[in-house]
C-alpha cells in the first residue's frame, strides 16, 4: 500500500488519466469538488502503448 501525507487533504480519488482533444489529458471528478482547489500526484510512469 502506498502512503501519502498531506496536511490539508479532503478526499482521495484514485483515477486513470485519459487522452483529452489534440495533446492534453484529464481526470474526472466528482461534480460536487467544482470550485474546490485539487492537487494531481503521479504514481507510475506512463504506458508508452497509450499514445
Amino acid at each position: 500500500m502506498d502512503r501519502y501525507e498531506t496536511d490539508n487533504a479532503e478526499e482521495v480519488l484514485d483515477r486513470t488519466v485519459k487522452p483529452f482533444g489534440s495533446g492534453g489529458a484529464h481526470i474526472t471528478v466528482p461534480k460536487r469538488w467544482i470550485g474546490a482547489e485539487v492537487k494531481v500526484v503521479r504514481v507510475s510512469e506512463p504506458d508508452p502503448a497509450d499514445e
